[in-house]
């Protein structure tokens, strides 16, 4: 399983990477939640201009086994979306931490980081 050390990761699954300046944040899901969903045949990206909440489901993703909510790992407002997910889903179970992100947020000003975890710390949740 490949948890690249770069990254922040929430409990939920989902990683951030977060550019040098903190004014943007890259998310998808994790290698650990691609292998678990299976074959990913759908996955709903969010409208760019919309807003989202830290914990709070704003997208999902469909495979052959099930539907799983994605949640926001952090408050802002997305500005960017991975629209070539709609015609190849299959990216986020071939490259999760590449071609396979779903958006990009820019956070709030305020937005807390403190729940994010490390790249050791996720590995211990997921072992």
């Amino acid at each position: 399983m490949d948890i690249p050390k770069h990254l922040s990761y929430t409990r939920d699954h989902e990683w951030a990477e977060i550019n040098d300046t903190g004014d943007r944040v890259k998310i998808g899901i994790t290698d650990y939640a691609q292998d678990a969903l299976g074959d990913i045949v759908f996955v709903q990206v969010p409208e760019v201009g919309a807003k989202v909440q830290a914990g709070i489901t704003f997208s999902e993703v469909e495979s052959t086994k099930s539907v799983s909510d994605i949640y926001a790992p952090i408050t802002g407002v997305v500005v960017e979306v991975n629209s070539e997910l709609s015609e190849a889903p299959q990216r986020v179970n071939e490259d999760p931490y590449g071609q396979g992100w779903i958006c990009v947020i820019e956070p709030v000003a305020d937005a807390d980081q403190s729940h994010f975890l490390d790249a050791s710390a996720y590995a211990d949740l997921v072992e």
